[in-house]
This record gives C-alpha cells, structure tokens and sequence, in this order.
C-alpha cells in the first residue's frame, strides 16, 4: 500500500511516499480504509526527531496522527464495528501512521464518524478535539462562569477548544491575529486579544484557566493572568514529572523531565497556580462524548486546505510555515 513515510529524522527530504506491507489485524483492531487524515504540529515536531525521548519510533515508519475512513476489517474479538462503518480515530501513539492508504487501529481507539461531517471535516477533528477535551474536561474541570484563556483561537487545536468552552457554559477569551478576530467571535469567544495590537497578560486578569498551545515567552505570561489556584495546562511546554510517570518512563527520563519543567513550575508555584503538561491520549470513548455536540453543529470543524495524498509532503510544509489561516489542514487519500 501507498504511505507516507519517515526515513530519517531531522531532514524534509527524509520523508517521501513509499510502498509499504498492508498491516496485520490483531484480535481487537479494525482494518480502517483511510479517506482523510489531518495534518498536525506534532507529525512535524516527531519528523524532525524532538519527540523521540517520549516516542522512539524506529525508521522508517508511516507519519500521521488522524484519520476518516471505513472498516474494511474486524479482529476476531471486535464487538463495536463491522465492515462498511464510517469512523473517526487518533490511534495509540505507539501505532499511529495514518498518511497510508490503510490502517490497524484498537476497537477502544475508533468512533463512529459523526452523520453530518464528511470525511475531510472528521478526519481534522480526532487529535484537536480529544485534546480539547483533555484539557478542559478532565484537568481542568472547567465549570459554569470560570474564565477560559485559549492561546492561538484560529489554530487547529484553539478552534475547537473554544467551542468546547463555551459548551461548559464558560467566559472564554482568546489570542488571534486582525484576520481571524471575526471567526473566533463567530466560534463563540467572549474576548478577543489581537496580538498584534495588544499584549494579552496587560489586557487579561483574574482567569481560571490557560489553554497553551505556543510555549515559550507566551507560557511564561500566561501564568500572569491568571488567579490564585488557576491552572495553565500546556501542550507546547516542557514535559513534567507527572507526564513521565503517566508514560511510564525510567526514573531518569523522570528525572530529565522534571528538571525540564522546573522553572515554569517553580514559577507558578510563586503565584499560587499550577502548570502540567499534556500530551493526549487516544479515546474512542470522548470521540463518542463529543460526537453529539458536533452532529448538533455546537462544535464545527474549521478545514483549512485539503491536498491530495500525492502532495502529503507538502502539506506538511504548508503548516510548518504558517501559511494556514485558519483551522486544520487535510490530505485526502485516494
């Protein structure tokens, strides 16, 4: 089968379209046709090898973290899905490869895609909206009237965040450059920063919650604006003891990583709220949680380009550089 895949780290030539085994179907999987798969920041960063600590795959491997597609294939103890089911997934991350024309994914992992979204919408939700859900749902237990800070509101991840805020019944404020302030006000934004014109820890106080998507000098103001026992929740900032204990990793990488996160915590800890660090796990239980929302429409997805598979590579490179306006960006497989 055809596949998009590694050869070697570090390198954009390293990633080319191959000829690959079609994978094997264990016991519990489903053989999914793959439709659409999305595009997101973390195939990048695992391209380029800066994730290898937390994810060593050996190359060369199939990239992709999302899908859309229809079960061609049951394991013999599959008892959710049949063949001929339409389904949405981030598979486990140690068995992603969804740019391939077929994928093995855990029964637990698959949802049924939603009615009303075609395949190229379903196959850009998966990652996003489980991190979302992750987040504010599950860390954050984000109630009713709590004051929500999304960084990036137009991106993959904040468009969708926002949405899932706003549906927790929260006051949601959000980062965005002039182009996008209409769509993240139609998305549902309380308050709109414009980083270009304005800079949002003198703009915003008092939150109860961040949702970082950026890291770095951003991470580092968002633990300003929030109140005492807020919460930053990062996506993009340095791992932390918890998050080695969740991977299960050795206690040196345990070690490695707190050491990483030391400053932002001890950080924190002076102003009286917490950072953590989240790298989301796949579910095909929240799929299913979130999946009235969308077919309700209280949760759109926002596609940004849709290429075809031919042209995965650059895709890629259209998002690594930015040239994205709004939301996620598809390959479509043929």
């Amino acid at each position: 089968m055809r596949a998009l895949t590694v050869e070697r780290y570090g390198d954009k030539n390293g990633v080319r379209a191959s000829d690959v085994l079609a994978p094997e179907v264990g016991a519990n999987d489903v053989l999914v046709l793959i439709r659409a798969a999305s595009v997101n920041p973390l195939d990048r960063m695992i391209r380029d090898g800066e994730m290898k600590t937390i994810l060593p795959y050996r190359v060369p491997f199939v990239l992709g973290n999302d899908l859309a597609g229809v079960v061609v294939e049951v394991g013999t103890a599959v008892t959710r899905f049949a063949a001929g089911d339409e389904v949405f997934a981030r598979p486990d991350k140690d068995r992603i490869g969804t740019f391939a024309e077929l994928i093995a994914v855990h029964q637990d992992d698959v949802a049924i895609k939603p009615a009303t979204l075609t395949m190229e919408e379903a196959a850009s939700l998966p990652l996003v909206a489980l991190t979302s859900w992750q987040a504010l749902v599950e860390r954050a237990h984000v109630q009713p009237d709590q004051k929500v800070l999304i960084h990036a509101g137009s991106g993959g991840l904040g468009t969708i965040a926002i949405q899932l805020a706003k549906q927790l019944g929260a006051r949601v404020a959000t980062t965005t450059s002039t182009a996008n302030v209409d769509l993240v006000k139609r998305l549902g934004a309380d308050v709109v920063v414009d980083y270009k014109k304005q800079s949002f820890e003198t703009a915003l106080h008092d939150y109860d919650v961040v949702l970082d998507s950026l890291g770095g000098e951003t991470l580092e103001k968002s633990l300003d604006v929030l109140k005492p026992g807020g919460k930053v929740i990062s996506v993009a900032g340095p791992p932390d003891a918890a998050f080695a204990r969740e991977l299960g990793a050795n206690p040196i990488i345990r070690l490695v990583m707190s050491a990483l996160s030391f400053r932002i915590r001890r950080r924190a800890r002076r102003r009286d709220v917490t950072y953590s660090f989240l790298f989301m796990k796949a579910s095909g239980d929240q799929l299913r949680e979130l999946t009235p929302l969308i077919e309700a429409g209280k949760i759109r997805p926002v596609v940004d380009t849709v290429f075809p598979f031919e042209s995965a590579r650059e895709a890629l490179e259209y998002l690594e550089a930015g040239r994205a306006k709004a939301g996620k960006v598809v390959v479509r497989m043929t």
